[in-house]
């Protein structure tokens, strides 16, 4: 697996990549892939990176795994290609973002237009093989992904932290919250949905980055 961080990212993230584990983790994907279909492909598996700076990252957005099925993952959580069908998580997501923003709902699940303006879209573990929900997880993505929260903890510049379900929430340990802003809320996954439903996320964390003196984030995602 070659890993081609952006160079603030590398700077930031130097140390992490020299560890022991994280190359035995690149050759346990590079293992994966020559014998299984892995997904997202390998030029998009740190698109959250190349597509969110580290010094233009308003809010994190931390998901669990990618999508496991062909054609849906591509680096960002939650986000897949233009003419993918929308998942039920994402779908739930658009459903709140109506109902607390008014925003319509899109033709499309591609949210790279949120990355853009520096809501970094991050899975905890950033691959996966075909049809195999969660089966890179414990491989080492964890501890990488963990050392990308400490970095944006330890910014200077706050950040707010979007924390959907109990597997996002444990990553509180790793956050100043006297420092950052935190917004959490249950999973949209349709097995958390009703609690999902009504949260207004989007709205918090607007307000939350207006407290901070930033931009407010567009949540309208144009169609496609």
């Amino acid at each position: 697996m070659r890993v081609q961080l952006p160079d603030d990212w590398k700077e930031v993230l130097a140390d992490e990549i020299k560890k022991p584990n994280f190359q035995q983790l690149k050759e346990f994907v590079d293992e994966e892939r020559s014998a299984h279909t892995v997904y997202p492909p390998e030029g998009d598996v740190l698109n959250a990176f190349k597509l969110t700076p580290y010094h233009q990252v308003k809010v994190l957005l931390l998901g669990q795994d990618p999508y496991h099925e062909e054609g849906q993952a591509h680096g960002l959580c939650f986000s897949v290609k233009p003419g993918t069908r929308p998942p039920p998580s994402l779908v739930n997501i658009f459903k709140e973002l109506h109902n607390d923003l008014g925003c319509t709902v899109p033709n499309n699940g591609y949210l790279v237009p949120w990355a853009e303006q520096g809501v970094m879209l991050l899975n905890a573990v950033l691959t996966v093989r075909a049809h195999k929900p969660t089966s890179h997880k414990n491989q080492g993505w964890e501890t990488f992904t963990d050392a990308v929260i400490r970095a944006l903890n330890d910014r200077a510049k706050p950040v707010v932290f979007l924390l959907w379900g109990a597997y996002a929430q444990k990553k509180l340990k790793l956050i100043d919250t006297s420092r950052h802003r935190i917004v959490t809320g249950a999973h949209p996954s349709p097995l958390s949905a009703k609690k999902f439903f009504g949260s207004k996320p989007f709205s918090a964390v607007n307000k939350a980055l207006e407290e901070l003196g930033e931009t407010p984030i567009d949540w309208q995602l144009p169609d496609r």
